[in-house]
């Protein structure tokens, strides 16, 4: 098996976990190098990873990688990308693609120049029961899909430092329902109606955002869609997908912590969702690196597009217009 040297930018929680992942379980890599401006050198030892640096340049233009795995802030992803794609590297890049469409589309027209693999980190795609759903859609097995409607609700809420600089609830929580929504129905997004509320923390108002959402979709082929979206579920991660069509619907109920319940005299008891992401979509991070890789050792087209990425970016900013004017956005 040849293996894929991959250099890792980022080292906060997502860059970490994927770093442990390659190292840990999927052999089929080589972690060659990471980069991070504060960058926990006692970590990166433990996995020994040899080339440990504060300059993303570094792994970019090492000669000895082949691939460059972008888990730096969102602000800096496209730039990021397009100096891998001119340096000659397969890039995977964490979601959100970018944080402005012409930045994105300025990125992707160096991409297709220089003919980059670009896989973009959606992994609730890979998710295996969200990924069979897609596949029984696609076989008709519920015919025409009319409605999607994906439940998708955080543990808890995140650092206030963290809402100043993410986008807002749309771009860094909801943008995986929007990209969700366009993957399970098979179809584009042409109108989005998003409604949004602070009703967890009066900082989210402060920050111009939202802590709750619900968002209306229609898709080009004709299809309803509804996202509904909080910061604080204090039950678990709440993430449940229900495509409904004229022969049938799917749906996707939570993992749990354990799948036995209990039935008593006087009640029944089951176990709450898994806590987050980390351990809601463990084989997802998996999966979706075990295709980006078939994708360079093959030479077959990304798995999951620098369109798709720029697709939920739209959805996403129309969803905030929405919610500033409180009207319907076409796109």
């Amino acid at each position: 098996m040849k293996p894929c040297r991959i250099g890792i930018i980022g080292a906060g929680r997502i860059g970490k976990l994927h770093a442990e992942n390659i190292y840990y379980r999927l052999s089929q890599f080589m972690l060659a190098g990471i980069a991070d401006p504060c960058v926990d050198r006692e970590w990166a030892q433990s996995l020994s990873i040899p080339l440990i640096t504060t300059q993303h340049e570094e792994l970019i233009h090492h000669p000895a990688i082949d691939a460059i795995l972008i888990a730096s802030p969102s602000a800096f992803h496209t730039n990021q990308i397009i100096a891998a794609s001119q340096a000659n590297k397969a890039v995977f890049c964490e979601k959100p693609l970018g944080l402005t469409e012409e930045a994105i589309q300025a990125c992707l027209t160096v991409v297709e120049q220089q003919q980059t693999l670009l896989q973009i980190g959606f992994n609730r795609r890979f998710d295996p029961n969200f990924a069979s759903i897609h596949r029984r859609v696609q076989l008709g097995e519920i015919g025409h899909p009319h409605l999607v409607h994906i439940t998708s609700r955080d543990p808890t809420w995140p650092s206030m430092d963290y809402i100043k600089t993410s986008g807002g609830i749309f771009m860094d929580m909801t943008i995986h329902d929007f990209d969700m929504a366009r993957f399970l129905i098979g179809s584009d997004v042409v109108e989005v109606f998003a409604s949004g509320s602070v009703l967890i923390h009066p900082d989210f108002a402060e920050c111009n955002d939202s802590d709750t959402a619900v968002i209306q979709l229609r898709f080009k082929n004709g299809a309803l869609g509804v996202i509904d979206n909080s910061r604080q579920a204090v039950y678990g991660y709440d993430q449940r997908v229900e495509v409904f069509g004229h022969q049938g619907y799917l749906l996707a109920k939570n993992q749990t912590q354990h799948a036995v319940h209990y039935f008593g005299r006087h009640e029944t008891r089951y176990a709450n969702p898994l806590y987050f992401f980390l351990e809601r979509y463990q084989e997802a991070y998996l999966a979706e690196l075990e295709s980006f890789y078939q994708a360079w050792l093959h030479h077959q087209p990304s798995p999951v597009t620098g369109n798709d990425g720029l697709q939920a970016l739209r959805i996403a900013m129309a969803a905030k217009q929405s919610l500033q004017t409180g009207k319907a956005i076409c796109l």
